[in-house]
């Protein structure tokens, strides 16, 4: 396999000022302009993958700076999660732009993660390469298989001193750092424009 990868980010962030709720849809017209940042921004979402054509590791490819999230048993290997270059973006603050390294034995999927440290709005929008996911999250509330991987993801970008450890461990001090705990979780799925 040769594991050059083309990478795309697709991350854009904007504090909500407004505290008005798109009709119907459960977000502030802030986060609706949030995600709108970053889809505009965003150029193609579609995952680099690894292409046929050669001998190669997954692991031989690991970008410098790379933190590991996660590593499990998988048929044929480890899967292993991560991310690296995480960047502020200049025009947005408070919006962080990441790439999620996703490495099985045999293939490799990066992808551009966008990631709000908002207390009043924690986000990360993510893309399968077909679809937008706007996921809201709610640090230091609960922890679960659905939630958690998001959680690693924006632990280690908006508090890179807590990266890999168990979310579910970390709702005092999601407390102390302003979080509430009490948000309310939810995630919206958009096509993504041809």
């Amino acid at each position: 396999m040769d594991f050059s990868l083309a990478f795309h980010s697709q991350r854009a962030d904007r504090p909500s000022q407004a505290l008005h709720r798109a009709p119907g849809l459960g977000l502030s017209l802030g986060a609706w302009r949030w995600l709108l940042a970053a889809l505009l921004l965003a150029g193609p979402l579609a995952p680099a993958r690894a292409q046929d054509g050669g001998p190669g590791n997954p692991q031989d490819a690991r970008p410098k700076g790379l933190v590991l999230l996660r590593q499990r048993q998988v048929a044929g290997g480890i899967q292993a999660l991560g991310i690296y270059d995480i960047q502020a973006d200049p025009q947005q603050p408070g919006l962080w732009r990441v790439k999620l390294w996703d490495e099985l034995p045999n293939a490799l999927v990066v992808r551009g993660e966008s990631i709000r440290c908002s207390p009043a709005e924690p986000m990360r929008v993510t893309s399968d390469g077909s679809r937008f996911f706007l996921r809201a999250l709610n640090p230091g509330g609960q922890i679960n298989p659905s939630n958690r991987l998001d959680h690693l993801v924006w632990w280690a970008t908006c508090f890179p001193e807590q990266a890999g450890k168990d979310p579910a461990t970390l709702g005092p001090l999601a407390r102390r750092l302003g979080y509430s705990g009490n948000l309310q979780e939810s995630e919206q799925v958009l096509p993504r424009s041809r």
